[in-house]
């Protein structure tokens, strides 16, 4: 069973902010796959279901996004996933709007949703797929920033950032994931 990860903050004031790139992937990858986003448990809405002969759970934590790790641990746990088989997705300050970076380790880089995966699961080596979305200009507050709407400007790069990490996912399914970081990174 292979387990695809969004992070985000729920609730409809967050929905459309830098911080939820990773709900949108797994939003995106509900339809595409059509695995339906039904269930609930460990603080967290997810779906299973098969593609290309793989057994996939899309999962959105529901913890909010800096204890994202206490939503993940436990499915994990229940569904007995091995951590090779947990691809996490999220945003990135360190990157430009629209470009995405798929590692297979790394640290938490001043992210505090994954710096509460690297705490729950132990270690710092998970598959991961970084969504650009830049750093604040202007002196603005981080906090502020992630939580605030794209730009008119970025939208249309942003939108195909999701579309490339969801492909990505799929291709996943299918392909060794070294495979995927040197298709997709070099894009």
């Amino acid at each position: 069973m292979k387990l695809i990860v969004g992070l985000g903050n729920p609730g409809k004031q967050y929905e459309e902010t830098r911080h939820n790139v990773g709900f949108k992937v797994v939003d995106r990858l509900s339809t595409e796959l059509q695995i339906s986003l039904d269930k609930t448990k460990f603080n967290g809405i997810y779906g299973v279901g098969h593609s290309a002969g793989e057994k996939v759970l899309l999962l959105k934590p529901l913890t909010y996004m800096n204890l994202s790790g206490e939503c993940l641990r436990p499915l994990m746990d229940y569904y007995d996933i091995d951590l090779e088989d947990v691809i996490v997705i999220y945003d990135d300050l360190d990157l430009p709007v629209g470009k995405i970076r798929l590692r297979t380790k790394g640290s938490a880089g001043g992210h505090n949703g994954i710096k509460s995966i690297i705490q729950h699961v132990g270690t710092q080596e998970f598959k991961r797929i970084r969504i650009g979305v830049d750093r604040p200009k202007n002196g603005m507050k981080i906090t502020d920033y992630v939580l605030g709407r794209f730009t008119e400007e970025e939208k249309e790069n942003v939108d195909e950032s999701i579309i490339l990490s969801a492909k990505a996912c799929e291709k996943w399914l299918t392909s060794e994931f070294l495979q995927v970081m040197n298709e997709f990174n070099a894009k």
